[in-house]
């Protein structure tokens, strides 16, 4: 078994930053020491952390710290944290919470844990295109995209009971209306297709939601809903891109998937825009505000939702929250027929169907309480799901195995090695040929969206896979390369 390089000192390192370490197999187990738990006389109840991490990844003591003090976040009312986790695309989060992380908890929910980019996920089509062929006419096919993308030639027009329907009920909700009264950019689309793509999204890109909880605007009584995020990437990792199936390593998922060597695929990553981050900032606000009064407030200031004390937040929590999820679903719905729309304007009918499409970020029952997923995907047994590098690195289409070691989830992503910040800022002393961006075709309308995302500033997706192989967690069904790549 290899180990990590220096190990011993690095775990001294991690113990004068208050965290009991220990490393075997490629698992790392971590807990709080009693000078900086929040529970300092339950310390025997605190679940422990593990994370999943090759041995030559760098080790963050930052993240160690924000998924150790995931596992003493704790009700006073009553609700604990009795599971932790982490992916090896492990890395700092911004919130307190590290990207990665998954949680089990009984008794109540943690807004905070999942944060403002509710249903943050990723979409995968397959395009019955060649590569020659797509180049052909590529700079038609961008100028078009790029006008629906990043310069609002796109037109989400629907009415208000397509709205209503979208916030309520997802994506069911919408086609309902919009079939009846098609208007937009997608008019033109085929709604067969999309009512027989639901069953490849998770949970139907429905959960139950509450147009209560949207913003006013975006919900009136009647006339029409002009939704200028709807349609749109998003910045930082969010992305859509053109790639092409370089590998199958799963010869009967691959077939009933409808992926084959050579072909297209439309990869998107994207999520529930500014109602994830009115929502996500309603309740973490709220759940502060409920806190048990005369009860110390928790030290991580991630606050929770307490079934005991109160059931009734716990239940509007979780309706807000499947709110902001089913615009997230609808979302990325509407980037895809954004793009199948122009694929058949350049290239012809071209069917490209739907593979699948699944969240990130999100809270997901789970027996008698709930696991959240921060930056995480579930992979249950059989389960499809997709782990995208950067965009100059391959990406993964991944049969889940339902390992409930690791709380049936895989990674998102590659993860960051480094920050957006240290890029930008030191961006200007390294090449092109540095940042890994030599062969990498970024459609933006922000420079320094491009140094942002390079590809060095991601781990090897290659290292992150096969450590989940080796676990046991997913099984590898096809290889993607990236051909082309828009970020907002």
């Amino acid at each position: 078994m290899q180990q990590p390089k220096n190990t011993h000192r690095l775990l001294r390192a991690l113990a004068k930053q208050g965290l009991d370490v220990s490393y075997d197999n490629n698992i790392y187990t971590v807990r709080l020491n009693d000078a900086l738990s929040e529970q300092p006389n339950q310390r025997q109840e605190l679940p422990i952390a593990e994370v999943l991490l090759p041995p030559d990844f760098p080790i963050e003591g930052k993240a160690f710290q924000q998924l150790a003090r995931l596992t003493t976040l704790a009700h006073p009312g009553g609700g604990s944290v009795t599971r932790a986790f982490a992916t090896p695309d492990f890395h700092p989060g911004d919130t307190g919470v590290a990207i990665g992380s998954v949680i089990q908890t009984e008794g109540m929910v943690v807004p905070a844990a999942v944060g403002s980019d509710i249903n943050c996920g990723m979409r995968l089509h397959t395009i019955d295109l060649s590569l020659a062929d797509f180049l052909a006419q590529r700079d038609k096919f961008v100028a078009l995209m790029k006008g629906d993308y990043l310069l609002g030639t796109r037109d989400i027009t629907m009415t208000a009971a397509a709205s209503r329907g979208m916030f309520a009920d997802g994506i069911p909700g919408w086609l309902e209306q919009m079939t009846k009264q098609p208007m937009g950019s997608v008019a033109r689309s085929d709604f067969a297709q999309l009512w027989q793509e639901i069953d490849r999204v998770q949970f139907l890109g429905s959960m139950c939601g509450n147009a209560r909880w949207a913003p006013s605007e975006l919900t009136p009584a009647a006339g029409l809903v002009r939704d200028g995020d709807l349609g749109t990437v998003g910045g930082g990792n969010h992305f859509v891109e053109i790639q092409e199936v370089i590998e199958i390593r799963h010869p009967r998922l691959a077939y009933e998937s409808n992926i084959k060597v050579g072909q297209l695929a439309i990869a998107i990553h994207s999520g529930s825009r500014t109602v994830g981050k009115y929502i996500g900032g309603m309740w973490r606000d709220r759940a502060k505000a409920a806190w048990l009064k005369g009860c110390p407030f928790p030290q991580s200031d991630l606050f929770s939702l307490s079934t005991t004390t109160h059931p009734d937040l716990v239940a509007e929590y979780l309706e807000a929250e499947a709110t902001a999820a089913n615009y997230a679903f609808v979302n990325r719905l509407i980037l895809a027929e954004l793009m199948r729309l122009r694929l058949r304007e350049v290239y012809g009918d071209i069917a490209a169907p739907l593979v699948c499409d699944l969240p990130h970020n999100l809270t997901f029952p789970h027996k008698n309480g709930w696991i959240v997923r921060k930056g995480a995907c579930a992979a249950a047994a059989g389960q499809l799901l997709i782990t995208p590098g950067s965009m100059g690195t391959p990406s993964y289409l991944l049969s889940g195995l339902g390992n409930d070691r690791y709380l049936n989830s895989a990674s998102h992503g590659a993860g960051r090695s480094i920050s957006r910040f240290e890029l930008t800022r030191a961006g200007a002393n390294y090449t092109e040929s540095d940042l890994g961006l030599t062969a990498v075709d970024c459609i933006t309308l922000r420079n320094e969206r491009r140094i942002e995302e390079a590809p060095a500033a991601y781990k090897s997706i290659d290292r992150v896979i096969d450590t989940q192989v080796a676990a046991g967690t997913i099984e590898v069904v096809a290889k993607m390369r990236p051909i082309l790549t828009f970020k907002a």
